[in-house]
């Protein structure tokens, strides 16, 4: 997946498809432990995945905190 599909999703579409990436990670990991997964590369490809995504829902929490933050020094400077 790349970097631009994810920003294009929402807060509620990322956590959902962690989730769900979280879940088929468990699932690839399980394949590979019984000698059924052929690609092991997806595997990482999935971990990838996931840390992007989390990697833009921290980033949209960072710039909200700075927003609150910075709105809280304006208001205690009057």
């Amino acid at each position: 997946m790349k970097i631009y599909e994810i920003r294009q999703m929402t807060d509620d579409e990322l956590r959902k498809r962690i989730i769900e990436e979280e879940n088929n990670l468990v699932d690839l990991r399980f394949a590979l432990a019984t000698k059924q997964l052929t690609n092991t590369a997806k595997i990482r490809l999935t971990r990838k995945d996931i840390a992007k995504m989390k990697t833009v829902l921290r980033e949209r929490e960072l710039v909200i905190e700075r927003k609150v933050n910075s709105e809280k020094k304006e208001v205690s400077k009057k």
